[in-house]
C-alpha cells in the first residue's frame, strides 16, 4: 500500500500535471469505487475546474472549483496516469476524467480496493477514515509532548501501534520498520515504555525519514509509480525493511523477518532489544 511519501509523490506529480485542468466529462467503468452514485458523480464533476490538490495522510484531496472536493484513496494498487485521448487504454482502468485539453486523467486499480468520494469542501474531515487520523509527521504537528502523553496511555506493542494511522498519519510497515530500526527499538516492546530519549529519537527519525522519501519520490517495492509512471527510488536507500537474512548494517547481525500484528516486520535481534512490561 503506498505509505505518506508515496502519496505525497502522487500529489506533487498530479498538480504539475493537470492541476487548473477542466473536465469535459467523466466516464466510470467500476460503479463500487466512486461515491455518490455514477450519474450523479458524473454530473458533479462535468465541467469542472481543478484548482488544487491537497492531501491528508494516505488521501488525496482534489479541490475543484464552486466548493467540490474528491476524496481518493489509493488503497493496495491504485494509481493515476495522464494520457492523450484516445490513446489505449490500460487493463483495469476504471474510471477516466476526459479533460478539456484533449488529455485523460486515467484511475488504474487491478484489485479495485481504490475508493473516491465527492462532497462539500470543508466536509471531508466528517468522512470516517479522515475524521480518526492522528497529526501528520511534520516539525509542526507531530511535537514532542503529544508522543508523550499518547504513548504512555498504550500497553499496544509499538509496531502495531504506529501502524495506526489515530496515532500518526501516513506511516505504513516500510517505515515503521525503518523508524524503529534506527531507534533501536524492537516492534513488540510496549509503546508506554519507550523512555522521553527514545520517543525524541524517535520522532526525529520518523520526520527525517518521511522528508528523505519524499525527496526521493518515494518507495517501489512492488508496483507503486509516480504521476509520470516512473518508479521511485527510496528504496535503495532502505536500512532494514526487506533485508531479512542480510547484515545488519550496525552490529552485522542477520537481520530477522517475523510477523507483528499480521505484518511481515523486519527487526535486527542485536540492535532492537525487547522490554516487556513487568507482570504483577
Amino acid at each position: 500500500m503506498p505509505e505518506l511519501p508515496e502519496v505525497e509523490t502522487v500529489r506533487r506529480g498530479l498538480t504539475e500535471l493537470v492541476g487548473g485542468a477542466t473536465i469535459d466529462h467523466v466516464t466510470v467503468n467500476y460503479e463500487k469505487m466512486i461515491s455518490p452514485d455514477s450519474p450523479e458523480f458524473e454530473l458533479l464533476l462535468e465541467g469542472r475546474t481543478l484548482e488544487q490538490i491537497d492531501r491528508r495522510g494516505k488521501y488525496l484531496l482534489f479541490r475543484f472549483n464552486g466548493g467540490l472536493t474528491m476524496v481518493s484513496h489509493l488503497r493496495m494498487e491504485g494509481k493515476y496516469d495522464v494520457q492523450p485521448e484516445g490513446a489505449p487504454i490500460a487493463k483495469h482502468t476504471h474510471v477516466i476524467f476526459h479533460l478539456t485539453d484533449g488529455r485523460e486523467l486515467r484511475y488504474m486499480d487491478s484489485r479495485k480496493f481504490g475508493r473516491m468520494a465527492l462532497l462539500p469542501t470543508g466536509q471531508e474531515d466528517q468522512l470516517s477514515g479522515i475524521k480518526r487520523l492522528g497529526p501528520e509527521p511534520t516539525p509542526t504537528t507531530l511535537t514532542l509532548a503529544y508522543m508523550k502523553q499518547e504513548f504512555s496511555k498504550s500497553r499496544q506493542a509499538i509496531k502495531p501501534f504506529l501502524l495506526d494511522q489515530s496515532h500518526i498519519t501516513g506511516l505504513g510497515n516500510i517505515y515503521v520498520d525503518e523508524t524503529l530500526w534506527m531507534t533501536k527499538i524492537h516492534p513488540l516492546t510496549p509503546a508506554k515504555l519507550l523512555t522521553d530519549d527514545e520517543l525524541a529519537m524517535l520522532r526525529l527519525n520518523i520526520l527525517n525519514e518521511i522528508e528523505l522519501a519524499i525527496a526521493n519520490h518515494g518507495t517501489t517495492v512492488h508496483s507503486f509509480s509516480t504521476a509520470y509512471g516512473n518508479a521511485g527510488s527510496f528504496q535503495n536507500s532502505l536500512h532494514v525493511y526487506g533485508r531479512a537474512g542480510e547484515p545488519c548494517e550496525r552490529c552485522g547481525t542477520l537481520i530477522e523477518k517475523t510477523k507483528v500484528a499480521q505484518r511481515g516486520t523486519s527487526f535486527c535481534p542485536y540492535c532492537q532489544i525487547q522490554k516487556e512490561l513487568i507482570k504483577k
